[in-house]
């Protein structure tokens, strides 16, 4: 069985900083791409940003300049550091894994979510 579980989520001010993480844990094999997608209240989940297996990256506009993806692939974890927040940045942050586990082969995993709140 593999799991993927965020944390670092929490409430802060509008201009601060929050830097999210996830771990994949169970049978994982190999990893591929990773991302971070975001829901708000009564909105569809979007993309924020990915990092494929060889570590590149890609952001949604929203983010770009302000947010940083990366990996430790050494650990199975990715995280998300964001700047300047922004009270749009306001979302249920959701992580994404693209692997192999074994016994199962490859799949498409989702973590639970991790709430991040910023106050103007």
């Amino acid at each position: 069985q593999v799991q993927l579980v965020e944390s670092g989520g929490g409430l802060v001010q509008a201009g601060g900083s929050l830097r999210l993480s996830c771990a994949a844990s169970g049978s994982v094999f190999s990893i591929n791409a990773m991302g971070w997608y975001r829901q708000a209240p009564g909105k569809q989940r979007e993309l924020a940003a990915t990092i494929s297996g060889g570590g590149s990256t890609n952001y949604a506009d929203s983010v770009k300049g302000r947010f940083t993806i990366s990996r430790d692939n050494a650990k199975n974890t990715m995280y998300l550091q964001m700047n300047s927040l922004k009270p749009e940045d306001t979302a249920v942050y959701y992580c994404n894994a693209d692997l192999w586990a074994l016994g199962r082969g490859r799949g498409d995993y989702w973590g639970q979510g991790t709430q991040v709140t910023v106050s103007s």
